[in-house]
């Protein structure tokens, strides 16, 4: 029997306009953006802008939310109508939504993420705004070439890396949403459903989840907290047999 590929990316059916998020993005471009909390994992200038969160929080740029409140545009979005337009083109929950700016010699560093791949019922896109052919975006040794108006689905449980090594930012319309019945109908017309697997090593390997944990306690999202409990317990039955 053939052995499926797992699905660690794909390239959406979407193509948006380009001009139309520039201006957008040059309504919002001036507002203040947020370092990246995770400063450890980085070199350079990482920052965000917060579009959809917990209770419309604009200081707020986690990708996950607890579950006290409900998820609101904060009032940046309130003159960004094709950003609204893009984000309602995903007939799903929609978990957060942020700009994400990458300067110009930044570098993101290798890392894993945990649970947020199509298999655990969620996924992330990106949506290029501004970018440069010297972006290099590294997902499970493969290099993404993601260009504005496109639509991409990454799967970053895998390790992957940005290099900003152009001449200017590189800006990406962030989106976390909740899998659903019309996500699982676009997803698996695009690839077998049988490849959306998680990872083999991550139930069996008390190294990796050692490395996940690190992650998860780095990144000190509110939602990690319930993530860090159960990897704790999975490591302490994994090392106490």
């Amino acid at each position: 029997m053939k052995e499926i590929k797992t699905t660690t990316s794909l390239k959406l059916p979407f193509l948006f306009d380009a001009d139309k998020l520039l201006h957008d993005y040059s309504l919002v471009v001036n507002q203040h953006w947020i370092p990246h909390f995770n400063k450890s994992g980085y070199e350079g200038e990482w920052k965000a802008i917060p579009l959809y969160t917990n209770n419309g929080d604009t200081s707020n740029i986690f990708a996950f939310q607890n579950d006290n409140g409900t998820i609101q545009e904060t009032p940046i979005m309130n003159n960004c109508n094709y950003f609204r337009e893009v984000i309602n083109s995903f007939q799903c929950p929609i978990l957060s939504a942020r700009l994400l700016r990458l300067n110009v010699g930044a570098e993101i560093k290798p890392h894993r993420d945990y649970k947020l791949g199509y298999e655990d019922g969620n996924f992330r896109l990106h949506i290029p705004i501004i970018t440069n052919n010297k972006v290099e975006f590294i997902l499970n040794d493969k290099q993404l070439n993601m260009l504005p108006g496109e639509c991409w689905y990454t799967n970053v449980n895998y390790v992957h890396s940005v290099a900003n090594k152009g001449n200017k930012d590189r800006v990406h319309l962030v989106i976390d949403a909740e899998r659903n019945e019309w996500s699982d109908s676009l997803f698996f017309t695009l690839a077998p459903k049988d490849s959306f697997q998680p990872i083999q090593e991550e139930i069996d390997s008390p190294e990796t989840i050692r490395l996940i944990l690190n992650e998860l306690k780095r990144n000190n999202e509110p939602a990690s907290k319930k993530l860090i409990h159960e990897m704790e317990q999975k490591l302490l039955k994994l090392t106490s047999k």
